[in-house]
């Protein structure tokens, strides 16, 4: 099949140094390249393992209630945080 195709200008450049280091002409180096890209891209992604975190007890909470903003803010920075 005969296309036009633009390419970046580092692709390019990364093709046509294969081409001399290899020898072969330019458009077989391309669909290589594509061929071996295309396998890749269609590769399943490997899922993330799955981890584990080990717990570790922090003490007592210093704040009475943590939901309670300026009760925290209070302790942590004294009354005259506001």
């Amino acid at each position: 099949m005969r296309t036009t195709l633009t390419i970046d200008d580092d692709v390019a450049i990364r093709l046509r140094e294969i081409q001399s280091s290899r020898h072969e002409r330019f458009k077989e180096i391309a669909n290589t390249a594509m061929r071996l890209g295309l396998r890749e891209m269609a590769r399943p992604t490997p899922s993330a393992r799955a981890t584990r975190t080990n717990s570790v007890s922090l003490g007592r909470c210093l704040v009475g209630n943590i939901d309670d903003i300026s009760e925290a803010l209070a302790i942590a920075e004294g009354e005259a945080f506001r």
